[in-house]
């Protein structure tokens, strides 16, 4: 076999690899299905001021998260948790069919050799082998070669339209892998904040079980000498049952916080995990600055996922379109051949071939419409999904920097009500055991503290959720660390 093809085979093979251009429509990002500003109102009047200037997307979740605890338990979750392990694979699944797609742009060249040694029938009357001017008892026949088959020349680009379409799909995984990071990254932070919260109620409880224990047992010492009443004596109890039950609750809840964690984290909880921060400490930003929707476009992951599905479906129909062009198909082969082994390989024994086929769709019955209809539709189900995750998105924020302010507001009304609620049952308690006033009076003003401190953690676990949720809703989450130096956000382009 010679070692340099024939100038009219490489200029074949030359041909082949030629680009062929596409028939993909223009694609224009669509304009933005929501207003180009945040709501306005009473609600807001916090919104936009944030403490750091960098944008919730390119803040790292340990500069958000300064819990040692919290941030031990993402750092697990994200190395153990099934659902990111399952993108993980979803995105690689996508690189394997971008690349067998790919593929398909350039000839599969393969070798082959053959040997035939056939017996020729007497009845049939056919001895002679042709080439060698004799009469033979048995035929052989030597080759050997490379060359493709099949091979699509992609003169309208529908080939390239595939290998578009797989790209921007791996591309859309890619994206939902990230969305997948930042969703178990701020799951695993609210679980937690809930978990303190529990925490937090279980210790209250507690407290006031114990505080109205003992005045359960004074109670019960005062009616035995009889210097008060059967009345007070159950008012007390039921305080007492209530706030048993009450523990009771905290218990389970702080044990199944406990569990969804561990189904989080993917593993069990190791046993040497850093002491958590006091409740309300899991990070030092109270603020983070909103910028524009716009900004949203490129750094929401589920919102660059369906850009990227939108981009997909559109490479789409430059395949479909290109359906309705001729194809051309091309084989060809180079090697040798001979009917002598020892003859094979000689410049005699050289042999080529080139079988170029076109095939015009004449008459398709409606096919290669139909096929270019369903791609204008699945293009345009997929402009919808990526306006509604846009909408979806401006609805996410709207609310979590409406809750922002008024969750500051709050929290500082709750702390008012907690240290005069506090105030007022000390001043109960001292005109109850002066004698002065009845327990009842005692009685209600605990209730009303306790109250008030159960509201107290509830506002301030939805606080903190709350600026989970801000920064999951800005972008922010899928990066360990902010990078030194803030880099442009990239994304798909008109093509």
């Amino acid at each position: 076999m010679k070692g340099v093809l024939h100038p009219r085979r490489a200029a074949l093979l030359l041909m082949a690899a030629l680009p062929g251009c596409t028939l993909i429509p223009d694609y224009k990002r669509p304009a933005l299905p929501v207003s180009a500003a945040w709501p306005q109102g009473a609600a807001y009047h916090a919104s936009g001021t944030g403490q750091i200037g960098t944008a919730a997307a390119d803040l790292g979740w340990r500069d958000f998260f300064v819990d040692p605890r919290l941030q031990a338990l993402i750092a697990l979750a994200v190395r153990e948790n099934r659902d990111l392990r399952s993108a993980a694979y979803a995105v690689i699944q996508a690189q394997g069919q971008y690349r067998v797609q790919h593929a398909s742009l350039f000839p599969q060249i393969g070798a082959t050799g053959q040997a035939i040694y056939q017996g020729p029938s007497d009845n049939a009357g056919l001895s002679f082998a042709p080439g060698l001017g004799r009469n033979v008892g048995t035929f052989r026949y030597y080759s050997a070669g490379i060359g493709f088959s099949s091979y699509e020349i992609d003169l309208f680009g529908r080939i390239r339209s595939l290998s578009r379409e797989a790209t921007d799909e791996m591309m859309s995984q890619a994206e939902n892998q990230r969305g997948v990071l930042i969703s178990v990254i701020s799951q695993v932070a609210t679980t937690y904040v809930a978990w303190l919260a529990d925490h937090e109620q279980l210790r209250v409880t507690e407290q006031t079980l114990a505080s109205q224990q003992e005045s359960l047992r004074l109670t019960q010492a005062r009616f035995d000498r009889g210097e008060t009443d059967q009345l007070t004596l159950r008012q007390v109890e039921t305080e007492v049952e209530q706030a048993a039950a009450n523990r009771a609750q905290y218990q389970r809840q702080v044990a199944q916080d406990e569990n969804q964690l561990v189904l989080l984290v993917g593993a069990p909880l190791p046993a040497d995990l850093p002491p958590p921060a006091p409740f309300g400490r899991q990070t030092v930003m109270a603020d983070l600055p909103a910028g524009v929707p716009s900004d949203l476009l490129d750094r929401r992951p589920d919102i660059m996922s369906a850009e990227y599905a939108l981009l997909s479906a559109n490479d789409d129909i430059g395949a479909a379109r290109a359906a309705f062009f001729p194809r051309l198909i091309l084989t060809a082969s180079d090697g040798v051949s001979s009917l002598q082994f020892h003859n094979l390989f000689t410049s005699g024994g050289t042999t080529w071939g080139i079988n170029p086929q076109i095939q015009v769709p004449l008459l398709t019955w409606g096919q290669n419409e139909g096929s270019l209809q369903v791609s204008k539709a699945r293009r345009n189900q997929r402009l919808m999904a990526y306006e509604k995750a846009i909408q979806t998105a401006f609805h996410e924020v709207s609310d979590a920097l409406a809750a922002r302010s008024t969750y500051l507001d709050q929290s500082r009304q709750i702390d008012a009500l907690v240290v005069s609620s506090a105030d007022a049952y000390r001043l109960a308690r001292m005109r109850f055991d002066a004698g002065v006033d009845s327990y009842l009076t005692t009685l209600d003003s605990q209730r009303a503290l306790y109250t008030a401190q159960q509201n107290q953690i509830v506002v301030q676990e939805a606080r903190y959720q709350n600026l989970i949720t801000v920064y999951r809703a800005l972008g922010g989450g899928w990066m360990e660390h902010a990078p030194a130096r803030t880099a442009v956000a990239t994304h798909p382009t008109a093509g």
